[in-house]
């Protein structure tokens, strides 16, 4: 999500490559270990969501979108394909 590597999560963590390798094989580790990749994470831009929060089904993350930053779409950037040119839908069926 973020393209960081193992190191440069570990570093801006303040904990070792081997304490985040632990963690994402999903080993016990101290709460204040997790806490410090939470924050790391935090830091670089990513947001951790509740159920129910802006989302449901369980837990999850999303990317915080900065106030210096767009995300419009560079129509020349676009990917269409073909076979979904056409609108084969009838008028007014939305979505």
């Amino acid at each position: 999500m973020l393209g960081l590597q193992q190191a440069e999560l570990a570093d801006a963590a303040g904990i070792s490559v081997a304490d985040l390798d632990h963690i994402e094989r999903g080993a016990e580790s101290a709460d204040s270990t997790r806490l410090a990749v939470r924050q790391a994470l935090e830091a670089s831009g990513i947001i951790f969501e509740s159920d129910g929060e802006l989302i449901s089904g369980g837990p999850g993350v999303r990317l915080a979108q900065s106030a210096g930053k767009s995300f419009d779409t560079v129509e020349t950037e676009v990917v269409q394909y073909p076979e979904f040119m056409k609108n084969d839908a009838p008028p007014g069926a939305g979505g």
